[in-house]
């Protein structure tokens, strides 16, 4: 591999790495906004037992959700990725 090759890998790294990063930072405020508008009625200085089991479960579901969306769309580029490949591959 050359070293162009090298750094263009490197900087595919951490474009990779910065775009999880905003993924991350994305879903947990969306996680945040909808689970608090949910969960909290009247904010105070402490939430109480019921606040604290909605925000819980809201959490766990909107991971949950979170996941299967990620690898299903994962997937989907895969397959796409497979079959241009795959066409490529035919035309030559």
């Amino acid at each position: 591999m050359t070293t162009a090759n090298l750094e263009k890998g490197e900087l595919m790294s951490q474009v990779k790495q910065q775009i999880a990063v905003a993924n991350a930072q994305e879903m947990l405020a969306k996680m945040t906004e909808k689970c608090f508008k949910k969960c909290i009625n009247k904010p105070g200085k402490a939430l109480d037992t019921s606040e604290q089991r909605c925000i819980s479960q809201c959490m766990d579901r909107f991971m949950d959700a979170w996941n299967l969306v990620s690898r299903t769309y994962g997937n989907r580029l895969q397959r796409e990725q497979t079959k241009v490949l795959d066409q490529v591959d035919m035309t030559n």
